[in-house]
């Protein structure tokens, strides 16, 4: 058996997988990572901690593996931005000046007057971007750092989004992901058809990070890779001793860790389900959730990133959307509500989703109705952290309405309950945004991460949406993502098609329930609702 390993790096951790040539995921490990939030809108990480942690990751999977039959390693990760010196050194991007927070994670929020700047001069590239540059992308970063840390940016080496990094620590050698590039530096896609692409002068110059370009811009990636394209000449020599692997072994190009989720979802097989990639939405749910879609044609969509050409799937264009948090704030939901604390002192080891789904069940059929229908006078606007997509807009807030008195343990379920619908409308939001520029209307949804192992999120996204809800039998997408960019890099398939189709593997389909169809229309109307009210509230408060 071949095997290939997937290295992934979250918002709070990293993970390695040891994978085999079908898609089997034999064996994972984790390891927590250190995030330095000295400021609510800052929040920064360790690039020697993170490497740290994916050496650990990688050793724990491959023990008692021969070297020999490891024929390939791939790299994902958030998109945050990496700053080191010249000689390859963490450089600070913290107001602290430790050099040791040299990350600035892809949720921090510094540069929220950067990206609005930039907007404002509406350059026409900001088209693939939905057209406004979101804070979460890294040139509002960059212009952060050249007008408040000058030493950083003089002293400055190289700047990197972290799965480039990853790559680059593995090989030692500069390259840059095409995926990275497009879909978070406003790298230029000038010809598809002939593969033509640049860093675009005059929107460098027009934000006033020209000096970025010196050196063919040896500083933000010269030499260019498609995802799963082989990157230098492997796995250096002083690495693959560290880990005991054979040196020289092929490093794939890297990817996004949700657009890793993306590449292992979007070949998952099911009898009855629609297998074209352009049909398909993927969800990968984590903090927060990213959505992706894939067409044969480029499809602009306003308030939606993209489209971005070959950032997932070789020759398609892919749009990405999103919500800011998603599990983390259902977490927030259920963790500042007065009931917590005593439901996770009584329940142990159980999850406390899991216990607060099987009381909404009961209370369901106590009151003779579905559960779906127990949210009729609570409703909620998830934006707790702004929102990235329709409407691309941080500054909203999140509003709940139908709040009581009442802080029992039923109050604390119905209020989960009702946050986790509002995060399926947003993703029934996002869906109708996308078939409005082009999209044909989409015939499932495939999902992976935490959320995809809740099963009362999987059927309210279902009954939500009105689609079925396809979760993989491999849940570890991301990885399999990641274990694909390594088998891409080996040659061991002909192509990165095969290589989806081979690794992807099958799943289960959760059907929507039709029952339950008009009182989630008008739910839906509600929620949109919700989004003219605080829009109405803040145009009557700026009177």
């Amino acid at each position: 058996m071949n095997y290939f390993i997937g290295v992934d790096v979250g918002t709070t951790s990293a993970r390695a997988a040891l994978v085999s040539e079908t898609g089997k995921v034999v064996k994972v490990a984790t390891k927590n990572i250190q995030i330095f939030n000295y400021n609510v809108d800052f929040y920064e990480q360790s690039s020697e901690d993170v490497w740290n942690a994916c050496l650990y990751c990688i050793k724990e999977v491959i023990k008692n593996v021969p070297p020999e039959t490891i024929k390939g390693i791939g790299f994902d990760a958030t998109c945050s931005l990496v700053v080191v010196d010249k000689n390859g050194d963490p450089l600070s991007v913290s107001q602290s000046g430790n050099n040791d927070q040299n990350i600035i994670m892809w949720l921090d929020h510094r540069a929220s007057k950067e990206a609005d700047e930039i907007t404002a001069q509406q350059h026409d590239i900001l088209r693939f971007v939905g057209g406004k540059i979101s804070l979460e992308m890294e040139t509002p970063k960059l212009k952060w750092l050249k007008t408040n840390l000058p030493k950083t940016w003089s002293n400055a080496g190289y700047f990197f989004d972290l799965p480039d990094y990853l790559t680059w620590r593995a090989t030692s050698c500069d390259s840059r992901s095409l995926c990275s590039l497009v879909c978070k530096w406003t790298y230029e896609i000038l010809d598809a058809n002939n593969n033509t692409s640049q860093w675009n002068p005059s929107y460098f110059k027009q934000t006033c990070l020209e000096d970025l370009l010196q050196n063919g811009g040896h500083k933000i990636g010269k030499v260019v890779k498609s995802p799963g394209e082989s990157v230098g000449n492997g796995l250096h020599p002083l690495v693959a001793a560290e880990l005991d692997l054979v040196p020289h072994m092929p490093v794939g190009a890297s990817i996004i860790d949700a657009h890793s989720g993306g590449l292992g979802l979007i070949g998952c097989q099911v009898d009855g389900v629609d297998a074209d990639f352009s049909s398909r939405l993927s969800l990968i749910c984590g903090t927060s959730t990213c959505h992706m879609a894939v067409s044969k044609d480029a499809l602009p969509t306003p308030g939606i990133w993209g489209p971005y050409y070959s950032a997932m799937v070789p020759g398609m264009w892919l749009n990405e959307a999103g919500q800011s948090v998603t599990g983390k704030l259902i977490d927030f939901i259920i963790d500042s509500h007065p009931a917590s604390n005593e439901i996770k002192a009584r329940i142990g080891d159980m999850h406390i989703q899991e216990y607060l789904t099987k009381l909404l069940r009961t209370i369901s059929t106590r009151e003779k109705v579905p559960v779906d229908f127990l949210t009729k006078e609570v409703h909620v606007w998830p934006d707790f952290h702004g929102n990235r997509s329709p409407i691309a807009d941080p500054t909203l807030k999140g509003m709940i309405s139908g709040l009581t008195l009442s802080s029992t343990e039923e109050n604390l379920a119905i209020l989960y309950l009702a946050t986790v619908q509002a995060l399926c409308y947003g993703t029934r939001h996002i869906m109708e945004t996308l078939v409005s520029s082009g999209y044909k209307p989409f015939k499932s949804i495939l999902i992976c991460g935490g959320l995809s192992k809740n099963p009362l999120y999987v059927q309210m996204q279902a009954n939500t949406v009105h689609l079925p809800v396809v979760v993989p039998e491999e849940v570890e997408s991301v990885l399999l993502g990641a274990a694909i960019l390594g088998a891409c890099a080996a040659g061991h398939f002909e192509n990165m098609f095969e290589a989806i189709s081979r690794m992807g593997g099958r799943g289960k389909s959760i059907s929507p329930e039709d029952s339950t169809r008009n009182y989630h229309d008008k739910k839906y109307r509600v929620y949109k609702k919700m989004l003219e009210d605080q829009l109405a509230y803040r145009n009557i408060m700026n009177e």
